[in-house]
């Protein structure tokens, strides 16, 4: 990729936005192709967030963190791709059962932990008047 961000084409920026939204996601955590492109700020656009993993010229890119949006890995079940994706999530201590995460959203989760808005606090109800000491008009 060019030194100068401002010399890099349109292909080569999409596919560094890509790569440093995979790098974001924490270990032990997923996030679907989807959630990624938008992350990239790519909405729409999970094909091409799959093109690019489909490379596999990034060393260290955790990119068995991606998965699809139901949760699933994307490989055909018994393939070598999916054999590794899930040893990997294993390995982080993700729980996968029949090639599905369990326990957490693929295509939400990161977001919601750094970016939703807090819960509204609830408001503090005044204390209720003692029985006999209401004030009368």
């Amino acid at each position: 990729m060019p030194a100068n961000p401002k010399d890099e084409t349109e292909t080569q920026r999409s596919r560094r936005l890509i790569l440093a939204a995979v790098r974001a996601v924490p270990r032990g955590q997923v996030a679907g192709y989807g959630e990624i492109a938008r992350r990239a700020g790519l909405p729409g656009r999970a094909r091409l967030v799959a093109r690019v993993l489909s490379t596999g010229d990034e060393p260290g890119l955790p990119w068995h963190r991606v998965l699809r949006s139901d949760g699933r890995v994307a490989f055909p079940e018994g393939s070598p791709g999916y054999d590794e994706q899930v040893q990997r999530l294993r390995a982080e201590g993700v729980r996968i059962e029949a090639g599905k995460v369990r326990g957490q959203r693929a295509a939400a989760t990161l977001d919601e932990m750094l970016w939703a808005p807090p819960e509204p606090k609830p408001k503090a109800s005044r204390p209720a008047a003692a029985a006999g000491t209401r004030r009368r008009r």
